[in-house]
Order: structure tokens, then C-alpha cells, then sequence
């Protein structure tokens, strides 16, 4: 792996990768150069939970690596993010580096056998060509949204999540400076839309109400959810949104699924 002479805001690096040129060279964004304060706090936990929590396996002490210089830093993180054990699939964690960041979300066709209908980051299943999560995700996001992969800045990984179907999920958070067009693959997403992402890391949750089938009966029960631009954010995604949260800001998120009353039903989705 070796860095490229250019510096902009992000350092890019090259390494090996046998399934396109595409992915040959990725760009990592370190906090000192994201003048945005929330997105600054939020690169800096980010990226020192990735060693201090196990959520890679790390040969350097913290300490030592706050002290390696820019470049050392960056081979750090790309190093464990390559590898990084491969999860079944991975998610793009999208946040524009602007003064009033957004957070990239989509609404996946209604045709699809999983999760359709449902609210998701861009992303998908593991590929063995793919190498590593960070490729899965920058790949699949690149297929459903034509986001370029070049412009995407790495900034770390969250823990894992267990999908409804039993798929561990690993997301990927990067930033992106706008301007950059997005195209909804139409066979796969039905919506591109943005949240806001300071209201998303202060404004609190609300209950979502759906139905739940097992054994033959079905009851109703509620789960948190955050309301976007007229769609419900929760499940998989709404879990991967709470543990950024937790890990970037200390905010802490009860996940549940609880039963509800039926009359209480209407005005929970309200």
C-alpha cells in the first residue's frame, strides 16, 4: 500500500483488489481535516472505537496511534478495515460533508424478496471478488445509487448487526462532498432521499406500530423509528442509525419490540 501524492481532504492509498481498477485506490478521511464540528467529534470516536472496542483486530496501541503522523494513521485504519474479517453483507453509512450535513437513506423496490418496501442504507450482500467489507459497500452503493466510489471518504466501521433473515451486516461510514448526482437503480431502489443529520442525532425517537406474524396469529407491536422526509426509518436500519449514534455521540437508544393494545395502534403511527 502506498499514498498518493495528492492531499486534499481525505489521503488516498492503494491496495490490491482483483474485482475492478475501481476500488484499487480508497480514501480515508482523518478528523483534523473535517472542519464540521459534530462530523469531526463523530470521525474521531469512529475511528478510536475501531481499536479501543474490538471492532477490528488492532496491533497498535491507541496511544501510539494518535502520535503515528497522517499517513501512518491512514495505513492504520485501512489496514484493519481490509482485514477485517468479511461480513455477509455491507452498508454505506453516507454523510455529506457540508455545513448542514445529510445522511444518505433509500427506499428499496416493493418487488424485492427482501426487505422491500423498507427503508435501507445503499448497500448489499458480500461478493468474493470484493475482497473486504469496505469494497461490498462502496460496490453495492455504486450499483443502486451511482455513487462514484472515488468520492467517497472512508471514515471507519461500526459494529456488526444481524439482519430479520440472520445476515451479519457490517457498516461502513463514509463521507462525501456534494456535489454529486445520485441515480436510483430502479430494479433495486425505489427512493433516494437524505435526513437531516443533526436532527437525526438530537431529535428523539417515536414508536413505529407493525404487525407481527408467528404461529399462526398475529399481534401488533411497536419498535423505535425516526420519521424522514414521509418514510419510517427502523429494523436493520434504524438499529445501524442508533449504534452510530452511540459510538459518535454517547447517545444512548432501548431498542425493543413490544406488544401494544390494539387500541392503542392508530395513535402510535400517527
Amino acid at each position: 500500500m502506498k499514498p498518493s501524492t495528492e492531499m486534499t481532504s481525505a489521503i488516498r492509498m492503494k491496495h490490491q483488489n482483483i474485482h475492478s481498477p475501481r476500488f484499487e485506490e480508497l480514501a480515508v478521511v482523518l478528523p483534523e481535516y473535517i472542519t464540521h464540528p459534530e462530523l469531526r467529534q463523530m470521525a474521531q470516536r469512529v475511528q478510536q472505537a475501531m481499536f479501543q472496542d474490538g471492532v477490528v483486530s488492532c496491533h497498535t496501541h491507541n496511544n501510539t496511534f494518535e502520535h503515528e503522523g497522517e499517513i501512518g494513521r491512514v495505513k492504520a485504519i485501512l489496514d484493519h478495515l481490509i482485514n477485517t474479517p468479511n461480513s455477509d453483507a455491507a452498508v454505506l453509512v453516507l454523510i455529506t460533508n457540508e455545513p448542514q450535513p445529510k445522511i444518505l437513506l433509500t427506499r428499496r423496490a416493493a418487488h424485492l424478496s427482501s426487505h422491500a418496501g423498507e427503508v435501507s442504507f445503499a448497500g448489499g450482500k458480500h461478493d468474493d471478488g470484493d475482497g473486504n467489507n469496505v469494497v461490498t459497500a462502496l460496490r453495492e452503493a455504486c450499483e443502486e445509487t451511482a455513487l462514484p466510489p472515488n468520492k467517497a471518504q472512508i471514515v471507519g466501521q461500526l459494529p456488526t448487526q444481524i439482519s430479520k433473515k440472520g445476515l451479519e451486516v457490517r457498516p461502513i461510514v463514509a463521507l462525501v462532498e456534494p456535489p454529486v448526482t445520485y441515480v436510483p437503480e430502479l430494479g433495486e431502489i425505489a427512493r433516494i432521499f437524505w435526513g437531516d443529520f443533526k436532527k437525526i442525532i438530537t431529535e428523539p425517537t417515536c414508536d413505529y406500530v407493525l404487525p407481527y406474524t408467528m404461529g399462526g396469529q398475529t399481534i401488533h407491536i411497536k419498535t423505535p423509528c425516526w420519521k424522514i422526509e414521509g418514510e419510517v426509518v427502523w429494523g436493520l436500519t434504524g438499529r445501524i442509525l442508533a449504534s452510530l449514534l452511540e459510538v459518535g455521540f454517547d447517545r444512548q437508544i432501548e431498542w425493543y419490540y413490544q406488544p401494544v393494545e390494539e387500541q392503542s395502534q392508530l395513535a402510535d403511527n400517527e
